[in-house]
């Protein structure tokens, strides 16, 4: 369980710890917890004279914090070239659906975040973007022993108001494909100052 200290109702205070008291493992289940801690990064608005590349390369030398979502769900970007943008997932059974497979949303954070990141990695200073469709195929099952995941997205075209990119997930250790995903992201100026 993934919980956020200052929450009242996580699963540190009483009443969190009553929700996991309050569930019986079934036979010969042992309960388990996960915990995370983050530190929530600035906005990008924040650094209106980097270009989307660096940022990115700024979040891979750790002198802007990589994004919350990195840690809750355990990929983090490792390569940024212009774009390009390639994460590395870590599997484990906290991210199980009812068949005790990797849940799909899973794979489709994984893709839109590379996918996002490659179209970031070819926007000047003080532009943004943000993803207006994904389409996800999942090519087979996931599990907790699947190993290590790499995910690169690809830039397709990138114009004045709209970019597309192409992402695929492989095992590092197999090479087998899992996935692959298509997006489409609105391009946003900067917002006027208030």
């Amino acid at each position: 369980m993934t919980t956020n200290e200052a929450d009242p109702g996580g699963a540190t205070s009483p009443e969190g710890q009553e929700l996991l008291e309050g569930r019986q493992p079934l036979e010969g289940q042992v309960p388990r917890t996960r915990t995370h801690a983050w530190t929530a990064g600035p906005p990008i608005s924040a650094f209106p004279r980097l270009s989307g590349e660096e940022i990115l390369h700024e979040i891979l030398a750790g002198r802007i914090q990589e994004p919350a979502i990195c840690s809750t769900l355990g990929f983090h970007l490792t390569e940024v070239k212009p774009g390009t943008a390639v994460f590395e997932g870590e599997l484990g059974d906290h991210l199980y659906n009812p068949m005790n497979t990797v849940h799909g949303g899973y794979l489709a954070t994984l893709l839109d975040s590379a996918l996002g990141c490659a179209v970031l990695s070819r926007l000047p200073a003080g532009i943004g973007y943000t993803t207006t469709q994904l389409n996800v195929h999942m090519l087979r099952p996931l599990f907790a022993d699947s190993g290590l995941l790499r995910c690169e997205g690809l830039v397709l075209h990138l114009g004045r108001t709209m970019a597309t990119a192409e992402a695929r997930v492989v095992g590092v250790e197999n090479g087998k494909l899992y996935a692959h995903a298509t997006t489409t992201c609105a391009i946003l100026a900067p917002r006027p100052a208030a």
